[in-house]
């Protein structure tokens, strides 16, 4: 008798397995899974997206937005005064038998800046409770004196002025002239209204970014060094 496990079984029809169940072709399975893979990646993206919009957002630290005002500035000009100073000079030639003198009236600028470079972390506190940044600035720089000799007025006296003589007198002006408009530039009503356009300026210069980062109600307080902080 033959052994029925040696024995050659018939194929399966078509369609079905070995056991007699449906086979389904590869590619309808592929096919079948692949909706539930899309539908998968789509809800998990959603979810994603949705723990982004939820999540509370990270906190954002004043002072970094502060110092973003200063970046790639090293000299901020906060203020210009407009300067007239008025000097003299004598002039003697053939052992002073030839005396001439000059007066000239000559229009300055002289600029007030702030050395931004200065500004940093240690010179800024936030306090969160008052919402308050307080800036601590450098002193002011006080810039060379910018005379506009084109425009300069000159009154000479002598009975006889030389070509030589004249341009001494002028370059001796010249020289007292920077140097009574630094003078002039270091007066104090001059440095107080130079130090309110800095405050006024750094403190524009602060508010725009602290805005857009969520402070819309920052108070931004500037002071210099040797003053006291302001509460």
């Amino acid at each position: 008798m033959d052994d029925p496990e040696l024995t050659p079984q018939p194929a399966a029809p078509s369609g079905k397995d070995r056991f007699g169940m449906a086979a389904t072709p590869a590619p309808r399975r592929r096919a079948a899974i692949l909706p539930w893979t899309l539908f998968a990646l789509a809800l998990g993206a959603a979810v994603w997206l949705g723990w982004l919009l939820v999540r509370p957002p990270a906190p954002v630290d004043p002072l970094a937005v502060g110092l973003v005002a200063f970046e790639k500035q090293d000299r901020l000009t906060v203020f210009s005064a407009q300067l007239v100073p008025v000097v003299s000079s004598d002039n003697s030639q053939l052992f002073g038998l030839v005396r001439s003198r000059q007066v000239a009236v000559i229009p300055a600028r002289v600029d007030y800046a702030i050395d931004l470079g200065k500004i940093g972390r240690d010179r800024m506190t936030w306090n969160a409770s008052a919402q308050t940044l307080t800036v601590r600035l450098p002193q002011l720089m006080i810039g060379q004196p910018n005379l506009d000799e084109a425009r300069a007025q000159y009154l000479r006296e002598g009975v006889w002025i030389t070509r030589t003589a004249q341009e001494t007198l002028t370059r001796e002006n010249t020289r007292l002239a920077e140097r009574i408009a630094v003078e002039q530039a270091r007066n104090g009503a001059l440095l107080d209204l130079a130090r309110a356009a800095a405050r006024e300026a750094v403190a524009a210069n602060i508010a725009g970014p602290l805005q857009m980062a969520g402070f819309p109600a920052a108070r931004i307080v500037v002071v210099f060094d040797g003053e006291p902080a302001a509460h």
